[in-house]
């Protein structure tokens, strides 16, 4: 379901989902009350919400959201890209957020991602929320489980990891598996939790 004031960006959104054979749009709304009787009447498996809605912002119908259709996760767009965003987003429920000037592929990947049950962020958004230098901190985890930690948080692939930290990827796949296990976390989004309680991505 997409939720946008714009008539123009969910034609457009709609008929660019539509082309993809395992994503069907089944409505769209531009403000609040619409989304909510919608969102109720539908029972979507996603729901693509702006941040800026007539009257609200789109953070406040999260919670209203996920109360009327529980079986929704909610994926976060906006054009707005400052860190205080994103935490209140993903605080208030939102299982990923991502920027209006990402790319249709972008958007299609994080829709998939979403869907299949991960946490994401945008990668050039999330870099923008890490505070290194409360890393150190943070025991018993290793420096370079707090690098896969900090990257994992903030939606990169373990390809992408691999890539950054010049390593294989089987070495990132052994290095989540050691910080899961001493987190004791089962999942992305409980690790994107850990990460946002102990400030490793958070406001700048």
């Amino acid at each position: 379901m997409i939720v946008d004031d714009h008539a123009l960006v969910r034609a457009g959104l709609r008929a660019r989902l539509a082309g993809e054979a395992d994503i069907t749009p089944v409505g769209e709304a531009g403000a609040a009350a619409e989304a909510l009787s919608l969102a109720r009447r539908l029972q979507p498996d996603l729901i693509l919400l702006d941040l800026v809605l007539p009257k609200t912002s789109g953070v406040d119908v999260i919670e209203p959201l996920r109360s009327v259709a529980a079986g929704a996760r909610i994926l976060m767009m906006s054009a707005q890209a400052s860190a205080s965003s994103v935490r209140r987003a993903l605080l208030a429920g939102a299982a990923g957020y991502i920027s209006k000037g990402s790319s249709d592929l972008a958007l299609i990947g994080a829709i998939r991602r979403v869907c299949a049950g991960e946490t994401y962020v945008e990668p050039s958004l999330g870099a923008r929320l890490v505070v290194g230098d409360q890393i150190a901190a943070l025991q018993p985890l290793s420096e370079r489980e707090c690098d896969v930690l900090c990257q994992l948080a903030l939606g990169y692939t373990n390809q992408e990891i691999a890539r950054s930290l010049f390593i294989s990827v089987r070495t990132v796949d052994t290095h989540r598996a050691h910080l899961m296990r001493k987190l004791q976390l089962g999942s992305r989004a409980e690790l994107v939790m850990f990460a946002l309680a102990h400030g490793l991505i958070g406001q700048s």
